[in-house]
């Protein structure tokens, strides 16, 4: 049965590198981030409606993937991100986007902390407030008691974390 894993967090965290690399490491596939794409596309400025978009295809695009993945699925960002990214920005989250956290959590949250540098560019918002935005996913994952770990550290040593974390999930080899 295929699990899935959501890679999570604030900018600048490293995730889409990670999932990339878990990806490549377990041999399957890994769902890129879509508001990179979209906002790429349709300049950086956005509105609420654009966010439940976003969300949206973000769930469109995984499902697509999740029927040519292997026994993993990672996945750069989630709904999850896309609530917090909605209450910070706007003060409010759309149902949608709340109905497919319930409805559907991922086998695992990595959840990278904010411990990398502030890479910037143009689509980025928010360097000075990382620390208190991992603490927002913190608490969520709390509240909803969702099977999360941190991940922590630089480069390789951040990828050999989040490898140990999932084979022993998952009982896969690190080899």
């Amino acid at each position: 049965m295929l699990k899935r894993i959501a890679i999570t967090g604030p900018e600048s965290t490293g995730k889409s590198w990670l999932a990339k690399e878990l990806a490549k490491h377990f041999n399957t596939v890994w769902v890129p981030e879509y508001a990179r794409e979209y906002l790429e596309v349709n300049g950086p400025e956005y509105d609420f409606d654009d966010i439940v978009f976003i969300a949206k295809g973000q769930k469109e695009r995984e499902e697509s993937l999740a029927n040519v993945a292997t026994n993993l699925l990672f996945c750069d960002t989630e709904p999850l991100v896309t609530k917090i990214w909605s209450e910070v920005v706007f003060n409010k989250c759309d149902p949608w986007i709340e109905f497919e956290i319930k409805k559907y959590p991922y086998d695992l949250y990595l959840l990278c902390y904010p411990d990398i540098a502030w890479d910037p560019d143009i689509l980025r918002e928010n360097p000075d407030n990382r620390l208190e935005l991992f603490e927002l996913y913190v608490k969520e994952m709390k509240v909803r008691n969702l099977p999360y770990t941190v991940i922590r550290g630089q480069g390789k040593e951040r990828l050999k974390y989040a490898l140990n974390v999932v084979s022993r999930m998952f009982n896969h080899s690190t080899s």
